[in-house]
């Protein structure tokens, strides 16, 4: 495999970098996400219109810079080093994802709406009693005249509180369980009959329950095949979870980073606590865990054109082994500092959060591996 990337990709990095260094520091994000809408608008507005990066994973006949899965990786992977809340994720990951595979006039409509940072999209798919089984469904969708009318609860919607549509997955036939019968619908967020209830996450973003009381949503906003959408469903949140994967990536740089050099001021007996053998041993460990949860984000991020089995078990090795490394790493970055390390003035127990939030993130580590082990015993 060739990790070299190209001369666009380099420049996605750097030009993100350098415009998340100047807008996106721990103050001023601390204050905007303490805000009553959680967030600063003109933020996502300069990632869409000045940089362009809402289009970089999308073809340049949307208006795209011609990338993909590694173009969103990358992104990824540099709001991670500032905890960048922005709605990146749900909207050009999975949204976008399921459009591209989708195509057809709902593609042709939003694909240049969310590039041009217009539209953000809310994915509402995990439920209560659900728990990584994405088929375990008790919202339906039921047929009525020419559309259908949506009905039930979602958990946990990162980014609905600012999104114009919702990405839904509800039961359009089948048992609560079952693999068929699961479909895929892209619907305005401001439909009569959607009820919220908005929160702040730990991890500084916002998120809701939403409860669909027998909304009367259009037949074209269906996705795929009705009662055929599980697999575009799977597909979409395991390039979800290597994004996630890629976003832990940045996090867990900073974690060390943040450490190492808190080692290299703190002293005890006279001395720096980074002249420890034991500590210099545990930043060697961390930086390893880095590495190795960056080299394994990539290869995932390579195997997603894969059969869906062979893409299915590489998404899981690389998320069981970014999950286990971002607890090592966070743990360790917090048992260093002490009790300051989990004080809202100091980063670096903010980083800590969200390693802890992504390491559940569309799976833990033992529901991976739970999912690698039946892929490759069943081959």
């Amino acid at each position: 495999m060739d990790f070299t990337y190209t001369e666009t990709q380099d420049m996605i990095r750097d030009t993100l970098s350098r415009f998340l260094a100047d807008t996106y520091d721990f103050e001023t994000r601390q204050k905007f996400i303490a805000t009553d809408t959680g967030r600063d608008p003109a933020i996502w507005t300069a990632l869409a219109q000045e940089l362009g990066m809402l289009g970089a994973a999308f073809a340049e006949g949307h208006g795209g810079l011609g990338g993909g899965a590694l173009e969103n990786a990358i992104v990824m992977e540099e709001l991670g080093k500032v905890l960048g809340i922005e709605p990146y994720l749900p909207t050009v990951v999975i949204a976008g994802g399921a459009l591209k595979a989708v195509g057809g006039a709902q593609a042709e409509a939003m694909i240049p709406e969310i590039i041009a940072g217009n539209a953000i999209v809310a994915f509402a798919y995990a439920e209560p009693q659900g728990r990584y089984d994405l088929a375990n469904l008790k919202t339906t969708a039921k047929k009525d005249g020419a559309g259908y009318v949506l009905s039930g609860h979602k958990s946990v919607v990162y980014a609905a509180p600012w999104a114009s549509h919702l990405l839904v997955t509800a039961r359009t036939g089948g048992g609560q369980r079952d693999k068929d019968g699961v479909s895929l619908f892209l619907i305005d967020a401001k439909l009569p009959g959607i009820v919220r209830r908005d929160y702040p996450t730990v991890d500084g973003s916002r998120a809701s329950e939403i409860y669909f009381e027998n909304v009367a949503i259009p037949g074209d906003a269906l996705l795929g095949a009705e009662g055929g959408g599980l697999p575009l469903i799977e597909q979409i949140v395991d390039e979800a979870t290597v994004a996630v994967c890629a976003e832990a990536t940045g996090v867990m740089q900073k974690l060390h980073e943040g450490t190492l050099e808190y080692t290299q001021q703190r002293k005890q007996f006279g001395v720096p606590i980074a002249k420890f053998q034991v500590l210099q041993h545990r930043m060697v460990d961390m930086f390893m865990e880095v590495e190795q949860a960056r080299s394994m984000t990539i290869m995932g991020t390579l195997k997603l054109d894969l059969p869906a089995n062979e893409r299915m078990a590489a998404v899981s090795a690389c998320k069981a082994k970014v999950a286990r490394g971002a607890n090592f790493v966070g743990q360790n970055a917090i048992q260093t500092h002490g009790g300051i390390g989990i004080t809202q003035e100091l980063a670096i127990g903010h980083y800590f959060k969200r390693a802890t939030m992504i390491e559940g993130q569309f799976g833990s580590a033992d529901h991976h591996l739970g999912r690698y082990e039946r892929i490759v015993l069943a081959d």
